[in-house]
């Protein structure tokens, strides 16, 4: 609280802080010459909770295009995202890898 000492009289100050929205990241997917078709359809179905059409698409374009777009989340589960797959794909052995951008 501040003190108006002219008068006396106390006042508490307000500041009004404006909260904005967590900036969102996409999850791409990266093209290989090594990770299988199915694994990268059983990744998306796993970690990204994709259906089987939608996991098949999106696996089609990383291997067509050499990158896919899999989701956008905040910085901290698209991070989270990328981690685990860059875990699952090494307890397979594959050298599949995943980025997060800023959208």
């Amino acid at each position: 609280m501040a003190e108006n000492r002219g008068s006396g009289a106390k006042f508490a100050v307000r500041r009004t802080e404006k909260l904005k929205e967590p900036g969102k990241f996409r999850v791409i997917l990266l093209n290989d010459d090594y990770t299988t078709m199915d694994f990268v359809v059983e990744i998306l179905m796993l970690v990204f909770h994709k259906s089987a059409e939608e996991a098949g698409r999106i696996m089609m374009d990383v291997h067509c295009k050499g990158r896919g777009v899999v989701a956008v989340y905040p910085w901290d589960i698209a991070q989270t995202k990328a981690e685990q797959v860059h875990s699952l794909a090494r307890e397979r052995q594959f050298p599949l890898r995943c980025v997060v951008e800023p959208e």
